[in-house]
C-alpha cells in the first residue's frame, strides 16, 4: 500500500491504527500497563534472587532480605490489582505469535 492508498487520518477507515481513549478507563488501563511492567520486573528479580541464593555466597541477613523483598512486592501487587479490579491474567499481555508476555506458573501469571 502506498502513501496515496492510505486512508486520510480523519476518514474513519484508519480506526485500527488509532488509540481509542475512554476517559472512564484511562486510569485503569494505565495502572494495568504499569502493573504489567512491575510484575515482569518482579519475576525477573525473583529469578535473580534464587540464583544468588543457590550460589551460597550470601550472609543469612542477605538471604532473609532477598527472600522478603519479592514477597512484599507480591503483596503490594495483589493490593493494587484488587483496588483496580484486575486479575493476574489481566497483566499478561498477549504478544501475538510470541505468546504471552509473562510465563505461567502454578496457575498464576
Amino acid at each position: 500500500m502506498t502513501s496515496q492508498d492510505e486512508p486520510a487520518p480523519d476518514s474513519g477507515q484508519s480506526s485500527a491504527r488509532r488509540l481509542d481513549l475512554d476517559k472512564d478507563t484511562v486510569e485503569r488501563d494505565l495502572v494495568r500497563l504499569v502493573l504489567t511492567v512491575v510484575e515482569l520486573l518482579r519475576q525477573l528479580m525473583e529469578r535473580q534472587a534464587i540464583r544468588r541464593v543457590e550460589r551460597n555466597k550470601l550472609t543469612e541477613e542477605q538471604e532473609e532480605r532477598i527472600g522478603m523483598t519479592p514477597m512484599i512486592l507480591d503483596d503490594r501487587m495483589t493490593e493494587l490489582r484488587e483496588r483496580y479490579g484486575l486479575s493476574p491474567e489481566d497483566l499478561n499481555l498477549d504478544l501475538g505469535p510470541l505468546g504471552p508476555l509473562l510465563p505461567r506458573k502454578e496457575g498464576r501469571y
